[in-house]
């Protein structure tokens, strides 16, 4: 039998553990309120500017690593940010003055984040998630690439605040898209992405799109091998 002291410790447990859980929550919300008015003032002044407004703001990032040497510099180190833009004609200008794909050495990554979430595993963003992949043949991987994009920067992805961003990641032999998400756990969400990407690709059905969640990366130390899910 428990004792009354027993019982009152357990319920100051709970209830600290429930405080931690609320002010969380709280911390949580208030950050989101707080991104939401700034994007809110953002897009009011580039509509005053006579601009479009993007809903989220963006980050073009790229990844040079030279073949077959090994230093001690990290990955993150690696990752230099090229521009950002928050209007469609920030898009344009930005993305009109890119590299193309085929131009790009191998291996090379390019990346397209929201603003405040770098293209990491770690990322407070990603932690929780994975991304959804897909393999190309090196002569359609651009055209693919540039329909990701338009459909990311417009918002057209199904479940868009769950998703984080996208990579173009090229290799010897082939290309590989990535779709990053926030929650790996929300079947639903996932499941969704995948069919949203699939309808916005116009992705042939000889195409085989694979999951794998960051922490199994982290693990295994690979974005692309050991991919957990296939649809």
């Amino acid at each position: 039998m428990e004792s009354k002291m027993d019982i009152t410790e357990k319920k100051e447990g709970e209830s600290n553990n429930n405080n931690k859980d609320l002010n969380s929550n709280v911390i949580n919300n208030e950050l989101a309120d707080s991104n939401s008015k700034e994007a809110e003032e953002r897009q009011a002044r580039e509509l005053k500017a006579g601009l479009h407004p993007l809903k989220h703001k963006f980050v073009f990032w790229y990844t040079r690593r030279t073949p077959g040497v090994r230093t001690q510099t990290s990955y993150e180190d690696n990752i230099k940010k090229i521009v950002d833009f928050s209007t469609v004609e920030g898009f344009w200008v930005c993305y009109c003055h890119l590299a193309r794909p085929s131009t790009l050495p191998s291996p090379t990554d390019l990346h397209l984040f929201k603003e405040g979430i770098r293209p990491l595993w770690e990322d407070s963003a990603n932690c929780n998630g994975g991304k959804w992949i897909i393999r190309f043949k090196k002569v359609v991987s651009g055209r693919f690439w540039e329909d990701l994009v338009l459909a990311l920067v417009g918002d057209q992805l199904d479940y868009g605040d769950n998703v984080c961003g996208a990579v173009l990641s090229i290799r010897f032999n082939e290309d590989i898209l990535s779709v990053w998400n926030r929650n790996a756990s929300d079947h639903q969400a996932v499941m969704a992405l995948r069919d949203s990407i699939k309808r916005h690709l116009k992705l042939p059905h000889s195409y085989v799109m694979e999951y794998k969640p960051h922490d199994a990366s982290l693990r295994d130390n690979s974005s692309y091998r050991n991919t957990w899910l296939r649809g």
